[in-house]
């Protein structure tokens, strides 16, 4: 909600067959109401085309999913309670893959979608499941299927938490600490895996046992050859002994737990 709020309110239009095309898209982008008003629009004008025979359309609707075919079942689709398209994305393909179409290509350039794509492509069943990601030179394929293949059945199930934690549109980074960085470290830290996955199984109980795992993680972000085992002692050694600035050490406990919490929300 906060970052909605920031994207700040545009002037709310009509949308309509006959409205003039707003020459200011991300101004008419920030009203929540037209963007509903253009959705609702788009997936009446796309289930209306019928003429279409050999190409079967299914659009999500707000709570409702419209279709091309009269005679294609929805009922597996509706009533459709996810309110952010990344996650809408896989209830579709699961349902493709229910009807027997095991070869599926997703079209973003969400690097949050291409993290669900490796994280649930076996639980969905799909035999190649592909992302056309990107846009203009930075276009390309990637095999989500080989990804989750290459990783393990573990680390890409463990990847969404490992994505969020590490920073994401609603969880802050450590700073200095991009993906590369982390990703390295967890090669280095593989114990972080499981408690990844413990997270994930049970996220309202974060136990002792895997904040420990987690802030000895974060530690080893900041200072790789440190021996602590806390946060808040690294913090004080980095601080005091290396002359770092308060931004380039790691959060206290008490912030870290907080950051823990909102990522496994997220």
């Amino acid at each position: 909600c906060l970052t909605r709020a920031k994207r700040g309110s545009g002037l709310k239009r009509q949308v309509l067959p006959s409205a003039p095309i707003p020459r200011n898209w991300h101004d008419f982008l920030r009203s929540d109401a037209n963007k509903t008003g253009l959705f609702r629009f788009l997936a009446e004008k796309l289930a209306a085309m019928t003429h279409v025979v050999e190409k079967l359309v299914v659009v999500t609707n707000e709570t409702s999913v419209l279709t091309n075919l009269c005679d294609y079942d929805v009922c597996k689709l509706q009533p459709c309670s996810q309110e952010e398209a990344d996650t809408r994305i896989f209830l579709h393909i699961a349902d493709q893959v229910y009807s027997g179409h095991t070869d599926i290509l997703i079209r973003t350039v969400d690097s949050d979608v291409v993290v669900l794509a490796v994280a649930f492509q076996r639980q969905l069943g799909c035999r190649q499941l592909w992302l056309a990601f990107g846009t203009g030179r930075h276009f390309r394929y990637i095999s989500a299927h080989e990804l989750a293949s290459a990783l393990g059945s573990d680390r890409a199930r463990a990847l969404p938490l490992f994505h969020a934690i590490t920073g994401c549109d609603t969880v802050s980074a450590f700073v200095g600490r991009g993906k590369k960085t982390c990703w390295e470290m967890w090669k280095k830290y593989p114990e972080i895996t499981d408690t990844f996955l413990q997270l994930c199984q049970a996220p309202c109980d974060i136990s002792a046992t895997c904040l420990a795992v987690l802030e000895r993680f974060i530690v080893l972000l900041y200072d790789s050859s440190s021996v602590c085992t806390t946060v808040n002692i690294a913090r004080r050694k980095l601080f005091a002994q290396k002359g770092k600035s308060v931004e380039n050490i790691p959060p206290t406990q008490d912030a870290l737990l907080q950051h823990i919490r909102r990522a496994i929300y997220q």
